[in-house]
């Protein structure tokens, strides 16, 4: 696959300075000119003026100007307009009207996160010592962007374009829900959901194990309660472990390890999967906003209006 990874996503908010401060809680470090970094990933996240909140830009990397070309000769029998700049190519979703850059850029290098031991039914991985999960002190900071998630008013044009288009791959699928793609070996980078107008729903982060998960989101929320969505859970598509926190702007944010990843595209074999199992294989049930966001009518309303 020649597609490796996200390099990052721009969004717009109307509230730029409290959302900010947000994602640098959240664990994100600062860059200049309102950019976010990760450990690994670089700068993942940049947030920008919008008068609604809204999903801007994607970044996807590519390992050589063979990929750019690639895609502009399937974008052009899309009919989708494209411009090249060198090792970078832009392009725009036509149904959503999100762009999206991609560069000819390095793939993410991670060093291994040792496993904690855990004991179990007659195995002992660690006698006579606590877990290490319950002594770390240091704050949770994630290692890179896995995904993103948002809505298109017609969720099978906008998934043409990126698996026609751009060249992303469906991992598996929910009917009525969304379809999960991913453009690494990621299980999923990019999710696009059936919905009345064009929105951001969620991002997500990777951590190194559960136990971030769960360190993450108590810290978030010891001085905010009103930030927690939904967790901790484990998804049913993905596996991953989670947690949802909600932004200042109204946006969804995801604490997330043990995701599945796909390396052989021949072994792997795409589910369609229906039903409350298609959000989660354990935890608490879902919010209602976080299913049909609250703020939907307002969204709608001003659509037509982006500046």
């Amino acid at each position: 696959m020649g597609l490796h990874r996200l390099t990052g996503v721009t969004i717009g908010v109307p509230n730029v300075e409290e959302t900010a401060a947000y994602y640098t809680d959240f664990g994100l470090t600062p860059t200049a000119g309102s950019g976010f970094s990760t450990v690994d990933g670089g700068e993942q996240l940049r947030i920008r003026h919008s008068r609604r909140r809204r999903l801007l830009s994607l970044g996807v990397g590519v390992d050589d100007p063979d990929d750019l070309a690639r895609i502009t000769s399937s974008l052009s029998r899309l009919g989708v307009g494209n411009r090249r700049d060198g090792d970078t190519l832009h392009t725009a979703d036509p149904v959503t009207g999100v762009d999206v850059v991609v560069s000819v850029t390095a793939r993410i290098h991670q060093e291994p996160t040792p496993t904690p031991p855990y004991n179990g039914p007659g195995v002992l991985s660690r006698p006579n010592v606590r877990a290490p999960g319950i002594e770390r002190t240091d704050r949770v900071r994630p290692r890179k962007l896995g995904h993103v998630v948002f809505g298109s008013a017609d969720q099978a044009a906008t998934q043409r374009f990126f698996t026609e288009g751009l060249g992303f791959k469906v991992s598996d699928e929910a009917p009525g829900l969304a379809s999960f793609m991913r453009c690494s070996t990621d299980h999923h980078n990019v999710l696009v959901q059936q919905a009345p107008v064009t929105f951001l729903h969620h991002t997500s982060w990777e951590v190194d194990d559960v136990d971030e998960v769960g360190r993450g989101a108590t810290a978030m929320l010891e001085d905010h309660p009103e930030r927690h969505t939904w967790g901790l859970g484990r998804h049913h598509i993905g596996s991953n472990f989670f947690w949802y926190l909600r932004d200042p702007a109204g946006n969804y944010s995801e604490y997330y390890s043990d995701l599945d990843c796909i390396l052989d595209d021949q072994i792997w074999e795409p589910r369609v999967v229906a039903g409350e199992k298609s959000l989660y294989a354990w935890g608490p049930p879902p919010p209602p906003s976080f299913l049909a966001p609250e703020d939907l009518a307002e969204l709608m309303t001003g659509s037509h209006d982006e500046a």
